[in-house]
């Protein structure tokens, strides 16, 4: 039962040795890691290569240039569903902010639901670390997304998510056009359009430990106009 856990990079060189040791202490021998890396000039791919030789179930996929979240991520679900033996995908921040704490109760609940969903807004959940306008905008942009969508989750934009690959294989991914995190919210929308069974479990989200935040007026603005364009187009 392989299971992959994709984690995109764009200089992620401080964080991803230390996230790559944590995460293989953490899940089992059938568990592999690909590294999605956009051509980091921090040198984030050379650190993945040097570590490939400890961890033989860690992988380097590399990006030429950086194009945002949604592009690297389909990119990867690409070359993922290629293998026919890969049955989950497991979507993973390089930066701590997903802990890997988290992946066996993941792992443990994927026989009988879809999609689990690491979420920040279910009971046990939260965030640390955040100012006071980015908590208000996250719950905020959560609840325009539930309203508009009705999608049986809270958390409709938390990166920390593990898929069935024979559910993703019967999405479209062609019709996705956003490229920041509103991506994220237009995947769970597809798999929820085509019948997958959700299930949230808590997280704490913490921010990052280590380089540049990745958010952007881009992005922000991406989020408001996502959720209409998600119901015209399907």
């Amino acid at each position: 039962m392989k299971s992959v856990i994709i984690i995109p990079t764009f200089n992620e060189k401080e964080n991803i040795s230390q996230l790559v040791v944590e995460i293989f202490k953490t899940v089992p021998v059938w568990v592999h890691v690909m590294v999605v890396d956009d051509n980091s000039p921090d040198g984030t791919g050379k650190v993945v290569e040097s570590l490939k030789g400890a961890f033989p179930r860690l992988s380097l996929f590399c990006r030429k240039r950086k194009e945002g979240l949604g592009k690297a991520y389909l990119d990867a679900f690409k070359k993922v569903l290629e293998d026919k033996g890969v049955e989950f995908v497991i979507m993973m921040d390089a930066d701590f902010s997903h802990h890997p704490r988290y992946l066996n109760e993941m792992l443990s609940k994927r026989d009988d639901y879809d999609v689990i969903v690491g979420s920040r807004y279910i009971h046990g959940g939260g965030t640390e670390g955040w100012e006071l306008w980015r908590r208000v905008l996250s719950w905020g942009g959560n609840l325009y997304c539930r309203m508009i969508t009705r999608m049986p989750i809270v958390d409709c934009t938390g990166g920390f998510n593990l898929i069935r690959t024979s559910v993703l294989r019967s999405v479209d991914l062609s019709v996705v056009d956003v490229s920041g995190y509103a991506f994220i919210m237009e995947l769970k929308y597809l798999l929820f359009k085509n019948g997958a069974r959700f299930i949230e479990i808590p997280i704490i989200f913490k921010n990052r430990t280590g380089g540049e935040s990745k958010i952007s007026n881009h992005i922000v603005r991406e989020g408001i106009f996502a959720p209409w364009k998600m119901i015209i187009k399907n």
